[in-house]
């Protein structure tokens, strides 16, 4: 009983994902010309931000390692010119955490706080 309301004492494996460091303006060309063949996905996130940080252990707990698509990690306030370009690049409002799917060289979707974790990436695999 005191396991169902507290959880085990036994620490959790933590889940990693496949995240590929989002940090120069040179890898937008690089995955706009990649999502011409696969999915490529965009995790603008905020370290400093409580709800940021809520909503990206959401998203690694119900991540589909296996999904077919790039997985970028990028970290907004260490690379702000990035993240606002970004936002000229792919025509969102910039948002923070916020997640972006791109096919063809464009956003197909995008969400923002615990709208990410609502999407159906299935979709755009």
């Amino acid at each position: 009983m005191f396991k169902k309301l507290f959880g085990s004492s036994e620490p959790k494996e933590e889940k990693i994902l496949p995240w590929i460091a989002l940090n120069s303006m040179a890898q937008l060309d690089t995955i706009s010309e990649k999502s011409k063949t696969k999915t490529q996905l965009i995790f603008k996130h905020s370290t400093r931000c409580g709800i940021s940080r809520m909503v990206m252990n959401q998203f690694v707990s119900a991540y589909d390692i296996d999904a077919n698509a790039d997985l970028y990690y990028l970290d907004l306030l260490s690379y702000r010119e990035v993240s606002n370009e970004v936002g000229y690049k792919y025509q969102v409002m910039h948002q923070s955490p916020q997640l972006l799917v791109l096919r063809n060289g464009v956003a197909v979707a995008h969400a923002s706080h615990g709208a990410i974790n609502e999407m159906d990436l299935e979709k755009f695999l």
